[in-house]
């Protein structure tokens, strides 16, 4: 099966006793967690090897040239980045082919519309959205009453507090009403509006839950019409969206 899968992962924290403790791309740093899933996997390649976030200590170039190291000695096939801004994407592909660039993307977060996708459109740089579902949030299936487990990140997310998300059942009552004409869930019509972008956009909607996954498949099914777009963005730019999608530790962290 190795032939026929992807193997993407990615390097640039470092961990005290199982939990993050900073960001860390020196390249010895790097290397060390390659070399890491190569073993645990049995795998003599990783596919797409992202820096998880831009470490502001470590000058990009040099983050690239130690990525394009693994490359050639065949350890690694192509170099992603994630999170990070414009300014920084230029100047890692200068040094070396970005293949891909994975960020949050969705009906609920388009601020990569800006200047994240018109450069990635410009270099030839592949976009794979995360939380394209609104960490679930576009699914209908939470409201202000939703209580999460006590693990759950969205706990800390300024968006899912009960007020914001009271607030931005706006958006997903729409869309519900949208999907139903469509024949689809909300969730696949959210994803369906992603796919119709650019045929280089490819969203990652995460899931526990089999007959989930069976439903985001469904969403390559879906198709939206120029018109369908139209009234989609006609809507959803009239709406406004309450709250920030991260505490603010982690927008810090965010590459600008």
């Amino acid at each position: 099966m190795r032939g026929q899968v992807v193997i993407a992962t990615k390097f640039g924290f470092k961990f005290e006793n199982g939990r993050i403790a900073g960001l860390d791309s020196r390249p010895a740093h790097i290397r060390r967690v390659a070399d890491s899933p190569l073993k645990r996997l049995k795998t003599d390649r990783i596919d797409l090897f992202y820096q998880h976030r831009v470490d502001p200590e470590v000058p990009i170039e040099d983050v690239a040239g130690a990525v394009k190291d693994l490359i050639r000695e065949g350890k690694v096939r192509h170099f992603g980045m994630s999170e990070a801004g414009a300014k920084t994407i230029r100047r890692a592909h200068a040094v070396f082919p970005v293949a891909a660039l994975q960020s949050e993307y969705s009906l609920w977060f388009r601020e990569p519309e800006a200047e994240i996708l018109p450069t990635l459109e410009e270099l030839g740089i592949g976009f794979v959205p995360f939380s394209p579902l609104g960490k679930g949030f576009l699914t209908g299936k939470i409201d202000d009453s939703t209580t999460f487990d006590g693990t759950d990140f969205r706990n800390v997310v300024p968006r899912f507090t009960a007020e914001n998300r009271r607030a931005n059942l706006a958006l997903v009552d729409w869309l519900k009403a949208f999907a139903a004409r469509k024949q689809a869930t909300p969730a696949q019509t959210a994803i369906a509006w992603i796919l119709a972008q650019k045929p280089w956009m490819a969203p990652i909607p995460g899931t526990t839950k089999l007959h989930r996954l069976e439903e985001n498949l469904g969403a390559a099914s879906v198709q939206l019409t120029a018109d369908d777009l139209g009234d989609i963005e006609g809507a959803v730019s009239k709406i406004e969206v309450h709250g920030a999608r991260h505490p603010e530790h982690l927008e810090r962290m965010v590459g600008r």
